[in-house]
């Protein structure tokens, strides 16, 4: 399928029906605007998590340690000080990826947090641990994440039933995969009983997929003959693509039709482990063989960033014919001699086993650094406390300033410089997310009570008149801009106070503030030009403007 050089891949694969997630979270990926960035240019629509990838991102910068330290001198432990801190990442994540959550009615815009993989075989506590997770990230675009253990099943029903919406994930075999599909119905159905929205429960199914591959060529190269090495790199497809196929039987089942006249919504196939892992095989053959309409396809770092630069299309969605053509491989590997039911066993229990190790990873990192003291004196309670009153101002004045800036852009909305104050709106978004990032980082809250104030203050504001009680005023513009323009210049004087405060305090990053400061002054130029413009406009022909 040709890609039109203004689409790209990305989007191209995204407009074909994929949704596009990462499989990736860290704190300098948030804080950094990294992600809005991603959402923004390559078609990111989700993100999903695991043990792994946060003891990966504990690894990398120094962005948790203040908050670790913190954490440590409140005798802290320190699975209550991961939990913290994964789930404050997944809390930020799911506020980024909220107008995606929003603008596809709750279908994406969707985080992913798994519980502790040391419960999989205990119903009881996973599901205790999903509600507390549920609670704790209180966003309705969570998604909790639960391995298709046999345990698990019934935790999926049972969560479901409450209306949890669940990833459920490390799925390798088609027959676990139609237990969780039938896992989801029970749930749905007990949470009808119940009397809750169906409509409000949402579900994936994450479908590993280079795994399969990984160890099947494995066994394929200790067999060795030309038979079993011919049919090498292509189990982890057709495992997925047959995997689709009782996915669309699943959903011309009466028991499924009836649920989806109750309003309920599909569980959606997610294609998990797309990271190539032979380097002989195409970067990106797990997302072109699987770019099939209503899935997900969560991809790491790298193979986004491959897709993005050369991804391709196949010609078409998987046929009857391309069926058969997986069947008759599986059938071909049982004849050189692979049990495809010990591959499937072998992959859960190994995966359940590196998600174990991380997480003790992750839980030893963590215990290192809740005991690290801090190489300076990074300023005393009351220093802290200032700084914390300080940041909270500003994060509630950039909230109130946002609601200011979004109202300027809607109501100059087809005018000359309506893109450009929208331009500038969906900056001020950013800048206040990067504060909010630094918050974190130096273990301040971002204040809900302030927040609100500073949002309610700017909705106050719209009431003041300026001679005009139910329209806009001719001087809406003028003030309006001079207000933007006041609020952009104390931001720069927050940045420029953080700048200075970032030469004694590791926790902050000087090159990231003068990135901000610097976008700041080019705000405040504009902002500047679009003042003038509008006090000319309105202003200039009235009675005293030679004055």
């Amino acid at each position: 399928m040709p890609l039109s050089a203004e689409s790209g891949p990305l989007a191209a694969l995204s407009a074909a029906g994929v949704s596009v997630w990462l499989d990736d979270l860290s704190r300098e990926l948030l804080a950094g605007g990294e992600l809005k960035k991603l959402i923004a240019d390559k078609h990111v629509v989700g993100v999903t998590t695991n043990p792994t990838i946060f003891a990966s991102a504990l690894s990398k910068g120094d962005r948790y340690n203040e908050q670790l330290r913190r954490l440590g001198g409140e005798g802290v432990g320190v699975d209550d000080a991961v939990f913290a801190l994964t789930t404050d990442d997944v809390r930020h994540a799911c506020d980024v990826l909220g107008p995606v959550y929003e603008r596809t009615a709750g279908v994406d815009g969707r985080v992913s947090i798994e519980v502790d993989p040391r419960l999989a075989q205990d119903v009881g506590s996973t599901v205790a641990m999903a509600r507390k997770l549920w609670k704790t990230v209180s966003q309705p675009n969570l998604f909790i994440k639960i391995p298709a253990t046999h345990a698990g099943l019934n935790a999926i029903t049972a969560v479901t039933a409450e209306g949890i919406s669940v990833n459920v994930t490390l799925i390798f075999s088609l027959d676990r995969y139609r237990e969780v599909m039938h896992a989801y119905l029970r749930g749905l159905e007990q949470a009808q009983a119940a009397g809750r929205e169906l409509a409000d429960i949402h579900s994936v199914a994450s479908f590993f997929v280079s795994r399969v591959d990984t160890e099947v060529d494995r066994r394929l190269d200790a067999i060795g003959s030309a038979e079993a090495l011919a049919l090498k790199g292509k189990a982890a497809v057709a495992n997925a693509r047959l995997a689709f196929q009782a996915y669309e039987q699943m959903l011309v089942d009466p028991r499924w039709q009836r649920l989806a006249a109750a309003g309920a919504r599909t569980q959606r196939p997610l294609w998990a482990s797309t990271g190539v892992k032979d380097p002989s095989y195409p970067d990106t053959m797990y997302v072109r063989e699987l770019a099939i309409a209503g899935t997900v396809n969560t991809m790491p770092g790298g193979t986004l960033a491959a897709f993005a630069d050369h991804g391709t299309l196949p010609a078409h969605a998987p046929t009857v014919d391309d069926f058969t053509a997986a069947r008759t491989h599986f059938a071909a590997l049982e004849q050189v001699g692979i049990d495809f039911t010990d591959v499937t066993d072998t992959l859960e229990r190994e995966g359940l086993t590196k998600f174990e190790d991380s997480w003790s990873e992750l839980g030893a990192s963590v215990a290192r650094e809740m005991r690290a003291k801090p190489a300076t004196e990074e300023g005393d309670s009351e220093g802290a406390e200032l700084l914390a009153i300080y940041l909270g101002d500003h994060y509630a004045a950039a909230t109130g300033g946002l609601e200011l800036f979004r109202r300027a852009a809607d109501a100059r909305k087809g005018e000359q410089d309506g893109p450009l104050l929208a331009d500038l709106a969906g900056q001020v978004d950013e800048d206040r997310d990067a504060l909010a990032g630094m918050m974190t980082d130096l273990g301040v809250s971002t204040s809900q009570s302030k927040t609100a104030a500073g949002w309610l203050a700017e909705k106050a504001g719209r009431l003041k008149t300026n001679g005009h009680l139910f329209s806009r005023s001719p001087l809406s513009d003028v003030l309006e801009a001079e207000a933007m323009l006041a609020g952009v210049q104390g931001k720069a004087a927050c940045w420029r106070t953080l700048r200075a405060l970032a030469r004694t305090d590791s926790r902050l990053h000087a090159d990231d503030l003068d990135v901000l400061l610097d976008r700041a002054e080019r705000q405040s130029t504009t902002l500047e030009e679009v003042r003038s413009a509008a006090a000319a406009r309105t202003l200039g022909s009235g009675p005293t403007a030679e004055r």
